[in-house]
């Protein structure tokens, strides 16, 4: 009677999984990093292996958070210093309970400008600024470099977009402003990046790289593994069938 070692069913259970058409490639060889422009720019939306998503991703979506939270503030406090006022001046001759409740009354009134002017500068502070960082972002990861040129066209494109309900006029001012607003802004960029050392592209490259390096290391580690285990499979094996043979 043939009876296998627990070396031998395990390396077995190993080929048989990396031979399984639906089980996940475990001794595959990995991918490597991406070489051309839409395999880079399907990476922005691709999580990994912790349901993460890439850097840049996250850099959009904070960055839009923050120009919404300072468009709220640039747009709520003037409308609510003019709304109090607007209230103290149309209230003369209104009676109240006494000074406390005139007070809260005009705060209230402020209060109610600065929720609803700061709400309509909010979401279009964020959209503006998040359709500039995708697509001068896009640009970037597509072109795998980064230019004043990216941050131009993103400008551009983006005011064009925020103006093309006002006609031809419109669309070329809101074309010029994107553009104008986006030069200075790339520049302001790239300069930080360069005092940081390393570019945004250089630090993605790298990450890759890194990356890649460890799931070959990985892979070579595992085959390494399957090798050892299918050789102590045929030590085990060969004896065992002499002697079957014999008896």
């Amino acid at each position: 009677m043939r009876r296998r070692g627990a070396g031998g069913a395990a390396a077995a259970a190993a080929r048989a999984m990396a031979d399984e058409p639906g089980s996940p490639p475990l001794f595959s060889s990995p991918a490597p990093p991406p070489d051309t422009g839409w395999e880079r720019l399907r990476e922005l939306w691709r999580r990994d292996e912790r349901e993460r998503y890439p850097e840049a991703t996250i850099n959009i979506i904070k960055s839009s958070f923050v120009a919404g939270l300072a468009g709220w503030v640039y747009g709520g406090l003037p409308a609510f210093y003019q709304g109090r006022k607007a209230f103290i001046d149309r209230s003369h001759g209104e009676l109240f309970l006494n000074r406390a409740d005139a007070v809260q009354a005009a705060h209230r009134a402020g209060l109610r400008s600065f929720i609803r002017y700061g709400w309509r500068w909010s979401w279009r502070v964020a959209t503006f600024v998040m359709l500039f960082n995708v697509m001068s972002t896009g640009l970037s990861v597509y072109r795998n470099k980064t230019t004043i040129g990216n941050f131009a066209s993103a400008g551009a494109f983006t005011g064009a977009l925020f103006r093309v309900h006002l006609g031809l006029q419109g669309l070329a001012g809101g074309f010029v402003f994107g553009a104008v607003f986006g030069i200075p802004a790339g520049g302001l960029l790239i300069v930080m990046q360069k005092f940081a050392g390393e570019t945004l592209d250089e630090r993605r490259n790298r990450e890759r790289r890194e990356l890649y390096e460890q799931k070959l290391a990985e892979w070579q580690s595992r085959l390494s593994v399957t090798e050892v285990l299918g050789q102590t499979e045929s030590n085990v094996e060969g004896p065992e069938t002499t002697r079957a043979r014999a008896l």
